[in-house]
């Protein structure tokens, strides 16, 4: 679904074209929408043809800023100092700017943050956490979790709709990453499920390719398999979204539970799981790298 020009915001910037940030500029581009970049590696920000590329989060400054970085300390970093955000805001004349934080956060830490900074200067943040993986973002699909002042979020949906098949808003800002906290649980116990499944295949000198067939024809079958299958078949874990990732996010996922007292023993036990994972140095490597601590 592609929006009208007449409901875009003025200008866009998209600050961090990683593996997702670049496809979802590119995907904006695309759509005609003129987009400013900025990336700490420029050369990365210099690869997508039709952006502009800015020297400082201080010139990229625009009406709509979208973040996709690891997490919020890397946000955060973007707003203070002669090159920041907050400078480049005030030299545009942009009086009530839209920070979109499409990284997976904690939802307590981005309510607080969003409350800061409401409080402070004025700007409104909307936390949107995405999946889908690369492949979804590449394809313009992802699925876009959003939180956020009700009529914030109204002024960037048109925008979220040039990468987004799937655009829910959930309520203040926070509450996208509760819910992509929930969606963690999901993908973290399925990647896990399935390295265990492919382990004992393995283990049983079975051809994986023929296996993951034979799940995919049935009620095992997931997005995970039909994006992740190949990499268990090739042992190709380089790449993708690492592990250490994976186990920030299950930290966040603990830190909901605890504050709702709840016990969560599934996350529980993969968050023991991927701790393992990156304690022996593994932490880089996709999540479904797992597999390898399992097959030991």
């Amino acid at each position: 679904m592609h929006a009208s020009s007449a409901s875009l915001p003025a200008s866009v910037a998209l600050l961090g074209t990683g593996p997702m940030g670049a496809p979802i500029a590119r995907n904006i581009i695309a759509a005609g929408v003129p987009l400013t970049l900025w990336n700490r590696t420029a050369h990365k920000a210099e690869a997508i043809a039709g952006g502009r590329v800015a020297a400082s989060p201080a010139e990229a400054a625009s009406e709509v800023v979208l973040t996709v970085l690891p997490d919020l300390p890397q946000v955060a970093a973007l707003l203070h100092g002669d090159d920041g955000l907050l400078a480049g805001w005030k030299t545009a004349g942009i009086e009530h700017p839209i920070l979109v934080i499409h990284g997976t956060v904690s939802p307590v830490a981005v309510a607080e943050f969003a409350d800061d900074c409401l409080r402070n200067w004025g700007l409104t943040v909307v936390d949107a956490p995405l999946s889908g993986g690369t492949i979804g973002a590449e394809e313009g699909r992802l699925s876009i979790m959003v939180g956020g002042p009700h009529c914030a979020v109204e002024r960037v949906k048109p925008l979220f709709s040039l990468y987004g098949s799937t655009v829910v808003w959930f309520g203040d800002t926070g509450a996208g990453s509760t819910v992509k906290a929930c969606n963690q649980i999901v993908v973290a116990a399925t990647v896990t499920a399935l390295a265990e499944a492919m382990a004992l295949a393995n283990s049983a000198g079975l051809d994986l390719e023929k296996v993951q067939s034979v799940l995919s024809g049935g009620l095992a079958n997931s997005e995970v398999l039909a994006q992740k299958g190949g990499r268990w078949i090739n042992a190709d874990f380089e790449g993708g979204g690492s592990a250490k990732n994976q186990l920030k996010d299950l930290g966040f996922i603990t830190e909901l539970a605890t504050q709702a007292g709840l016990t969560l023993p599934v996350a529980g036990s993969l968050l023991a799981a991927f701790q393992a994972m990156v304690s022996a140095g593994r932490g880089d490597l996709d999540h479904t790298g797992i597999y390898l601590g399992i097959r030991g």
